[in-house]
């Protein structure tokens, strides 16, 4: 095949597929209400089962589900049939994914299911089927045709199952107002976690660790502070301690090639007024996104009467492994 019939064959199943999904948006429809509904009003949780590729999609959408708030295993067909049917209990939501609907592995499975008097929901590429005939909710994913030249290998089947368990996924997300809070909870490995639960109060620099001057400190205390801290900035507070400025090592350097001669000087002579501020009550990740739109490298943490409570890095961000959104 030449570059050209390449990239014409990948096009044209992409678009393939696309025509799958379009046609799967055409079937949302009372029974996909009604599945949602009823999974949604359930007490227990969500088994999943498949054959072959069917069983890796089912794989994915319970890990969708159980990320969003629902409650969800996989449960292979041959296992089951040989004990694993023990962990489906009778306030379970079985649903079967089908692209035939005649599944030969599935077929004694759902006679067992049946006989637990567990609500059955098909995914099936074929609504008049065998396991079509035994659903209490059918969610029609049935598709004109397979990107697989010869119709045989599972694509745009497989894609319009998944996308349809995203759809079900969202929908009970909506349903519960699963919060991005919520989210934290169940992902609290990585950046994500970290960016959705990670509060400044934990990890910014507090106590004796937040380098702070007097208004009417000597140019020499202060380069002091500044070092020993190992910030490269210090906090500049009135007599009541409230934030009156703040001092970088770019405000030392930018005065050293204006004159030498600083000796002098005090914090107030060279501070930055008003500078930028954050509460402590927000999490890390709204820090570094102010701390990237206005190009600076830390940030005073406050409390409510503008009081220096705390100070974060830029760097310390960045290691923790935060991300911008």
């Amino acid at each position: 095949m030449t570059d050209e019939q390449i990239i014409a064959k990948g096009k044209e199943v992409v678009k393939i597929e696309i025509e799958a999904v379009n046609d799967l948006y055409e079937s949302i429809n009372g029974d996909f209400a009604k599945a949602v509904k009823v999974i949604f009003n359930s007490k227990g949780r969500v088994v999943f089962t498949g054959m072959g590729k069917s069983g890796i999609i089912a794989r994915k959408i319970v890990a969708t589900l159980n990320s969003t708030g629902t409650p969800a295993i996989y449960l292979h067909p041959t296992d089951a049939v040989h004990g694993d049917l023990g962990m489906v209990r009778k306030e379970d939501i079985v649903i079967l994914i089908s692209k035939s609907g005649n599944t030969e592995e599935l077929l004694p499975l759902v006679i067992m299911l049946k006989r637990l008097n567990v609500t059955l929901i098909g995914m099936l590429g074929q609504r008049k089927s065998q396991i079509g005939k035994d659903c209490d909710v059918i969610l029609d994913v049935k598709i004109k045709e397979e990107a697989c030249p010869h119709d045989l290998a599972p694509t745009s089947s497989t894609t319009a199952t998944l996308v349809l368990g995203d759809a079900l996924a969202i929908a009970l997300l909506e349903m519960r107002g699963f919060t991005a809070e919520d989210f934290a909870l169940l992902h609290p490995g990585g950046s994500l976690g970290k960016r959705l639960s990670l509060k400044i109060t934990e990890i910014m620099y507090k106590g004796e660790d937040v380098p702070s001057v007097k208004l009417n400190a000597p140019i020499k205390d202060t380069i002091l502070e500044i070092t020993s801290k190992r910030l490269g900035t210090t906090c500049v507070v009135d007599e009541n301690g409230n934030l009156a400025g703040i001092i970088t090592d770019g405000d030392l350097r930018r005065q050293l090639e204006k004159s030498m001669d600083i000796k002098d000087l005090q914090a107030k002579d060279l501070m930055t007024k008003n500078p930028k501020t954050i509460e402590q009550d927000y999490l890390a990740s709204f820090a570094l996104q102010q701390m990237e739109n206005y190009s600076i490298t830390s940030l005073v943490v406050v409390d409510e009467n503008k009081k220096p409570v705390g100070i974060l890095h830029l760097h310390d961000l960045v290691k923790l492994g935060l991300k911008r959104r």
